[in-house]
């Protein structure tokens, strides 16, 4: 495992891979495009003619159960053809973000999808008029019923929630017009530039130089990018606002008790549940967060960080940086490690040119793993700049992507893992990366490891957590009116300072930090689910620790399972209950122990 020069070198950074979509389609005039939007069209209108159909054969539950199974089994076939021309706009303009011609071409296929898909509405509208009783007989008696059971139980949780099939239909249409507000918020972003010494750099850029050695550059990195969200603010801070207002709306007409609870549906988990992960996570913030961050200023020579300190090696040596080919190895071997399966799915992903891991500017931040369809295959998006948190993001995209590939026999529809189990799989790959890379250490670069290990844990877990409440007030505060730039951000710095503790300074400038998290705007309330992968992780690591043998399999079989089970289901041949408090709880002690042999290596 050599390390490589302090910098990545152009020529590095020129072989790293692109992903060819190809597959997909050859680019936005091909022909195929329009074809099969035109298939789904008549696909549609086939489904169509089965408009009524549920409601009329609720008398003989043979037939409902005949009528519910092809209807579902053309509306499969549905999404696998919007999904993927969908899937091919979102991935081609991610790379793009400063392409007016693309930004055009996603948003143009948006507005086509929406309104077809608004002609399928009818179906769960009908599908939840049924009684539980009349469904249920309707699926013992059909096979091809049965098998949709999954998805239906999905389809169940919003019933009450529902809107007429025309207010159903409205905002379908408007859909896409709201989702412009979420296009401007990420091109927003893609044209930000920090200047840092004469630098101008992208978003990923300037985020990558706070982990820099030298002080200096993360302070100029940090009041660079300071200036630059600073600017960007006011067009940031009105996509932001109108979206909770658009969602406000919503809810109010679905009468949902709290903005989170349509994501909780989502998820399929209690709001109990998030409750108390939240409480776990908050009342551990004195033993996390607060004792960490106050152990390495002492660490640093400081008495207190400064918040871009917080993520600062702690070796004044220059950080150990991977070739992409040191990081697949890296990631293949630790695979290997956990199941043969698990080696050979990401060995394929990595053998293809489905990742595209070069950054370059017009690019979007982040990091994603994107499934398209059950019929499609996975394409992996990443940043890559050779540092140990690049090899833990392509570790943590890959897991994702060998999911997505394991659940692909289940189809579209019930292939789609909820966010609470979504996590799972990348968290774990990550953490099994983590350990490799640990396990033959001396002691100073153990203790350097462990620090980052520890910060990602407190930014997937506290951080997340205070993301989850600032999301929570942001949006409570929205309901008495429009909030203006300066008090999203004082905002932003009451629960930052409550998560991070006194350890930390909330420098001038970072009020508008709030800016570059764009999962406010693109998913309300998807961040508690970070967390909660995370913990969950932990507690699943514990159990491949008592026996790894018998774990692989009963671990395959969660992810095969895709969405076709419930999280407290799909977690129950470990005997884990994730729905108490104290289940979360001893997660956040797993963190708290790699901070006290973080203390006890500096002693």
């Amino acid at each position: 495992m050599a390390s490589m020069a302090n910098d990545m070198h152009e020529t590095d950074v020129n072989d790293l891979p692109l992903w060819s979509l190809d597959d997909l389609y050859r680019d936005t005039d091909d022909p195929k495009i329009e074809t099969d939007f035109q298939a789904a069209k008549a696909l549609v209108a086939e489904l169509a003619r089965l408009k009524g159909a549920i409601i009329a054969s609720r008398a003989s539950a043979g037939r409902l159960g005949l009528v519910i199974g092809e209807a579902i089994g053309l509306y499969e076939k549905i999404s696998n053809l919007l999904g993927a021309i969908g899937a091919y706009a979102g991935l081609l303009t991610s790379t793009a973000r400063d392409n007016p011609r693309l930004a055009k071409f996603e948003a143009d296929q948006r507005a086509r999808y929406a309104a077809l898909a608004g002609e399928t509405l009818f179906l769960t509208l009908e599908i939840n008029q049924i009684e539980d009783w009349e469904l249920e007989a309707a699926l013992r008696a059909h096979p091809d019923a049965a098998k949709w059971r999954p998805w239906l139980r999905q389809v169940r949780l919003s019933r009450e929630h529902e809107l007429s099939p025309d207010l159903e239909a409205l905002l379908m249409d408007r859909s896409p017009a709201v989702a412009n507000w979420t296009r401007l918020f990420d091109e927003t972003l893609a044209g930000l530039k920090a200047t840092c010494d004469g630098d101008s750099l992208t978003l990923p850029e300037a985020l990558n130089r706070l982990s820099d050695r030298s002080a200096e550059v993360r302070a100029k990195a940090a009041e660079g990018l300071a200036q630059a969200l600073s600017e960007k603010t006011p067009v940031l801070a009105l996509a932001f606002n109108t979206v909770a207002y658009e969602k406000q709306i919503e809810d109010r007409w679905r009468k949902f008790p709290s903005p989170a609870q349509s994501r909780h549906l989502a998820n399929e988990v209690d709001a109990s549940s998030v409750d108390a992960l939240e409480a776990a996570v908050v009342e551990a913030y004195p033993r996390l967060s607060h004792r960490y961050y106050g152990l390495k200023a002492k660490a640093l020579g400081v008495k207190q960080l400064n918040y871009w300190d917080r993520n600062a090696p702690i070796l004044d040596a220059p950080p150990r940086l991977y070739s992409w080919d040191q990081a697949k190895a890296m990631v293949l071997e630790a695979f290997s490690d956990l199941s043969p399966q698990f080696a050979e799915q990401a060995r394929l992903i990595l053998s293809e040119p489905w990742i595209d891991a070069r950054p370059r500017p017009g690019k979007s931040s982040g990091a994603y793993s994107h499934p398209v369809t059950a019929d499609r295959h996975p394409y992996v998006f990443l940043n890559y700049m050779g540092e140990r948190r690049d090899v833990l993001t392509l570790a943590h995209e890959l897991g994702h992507a060998v999911h997505q590939q394991l659940a692909k026999p289940l189809g579209t529809l019930l292939a789609s893992t909820p966010l609470t189990l979504a996590e799972t799989a990348s968290i774990f790959g990550e953490g099994l990366v983590f350990d490799r890379i640990l396990a033959d250490c001396a002691k100073e670069e153990r203790r350097a490891l462990l620090a980052g290990k520890i910060e990602d844990g407190l930014n997937t877990v506290v951080r997340q957590i205070s993301f989850h409440q600032f999301e929570t007030r942001f949006h409570a505060e929205r309901e008495k009116g429009e909030l203006d730039p300066d008090m999203i951000g004082r905002l932003w710095l009451d629960i930052m300072a409550e998560s991070l503790g006194p350890a930390v300074a909330l420098n001038p400038g970072y009020e508008h930090y709030w800016a570059y998290v764009s999962h406010f705007v693109h998913a309300p309330f998807y961040v508690y689910a970070y967390a909660f992968g995370d913990l969950l992780v932990s507690a699943l690591m514990e159990k491949r620790r008592e026996d790894p043998k018998s774990f692989a399999p009963i671990y395959e079989g969660l992810l095969a399972g895709g969405g076709s089970k419930t999280y407290v289901e799909a977690l129950a041949p470990f005997g884990l209950d994730p729905r108490e408090k104290v289940f979360w709880s001893r997660g956040c002690d797993r963190l708290a122990g790699l901070i006290d042999e973080f203390e006890a290596l500096g002693a």
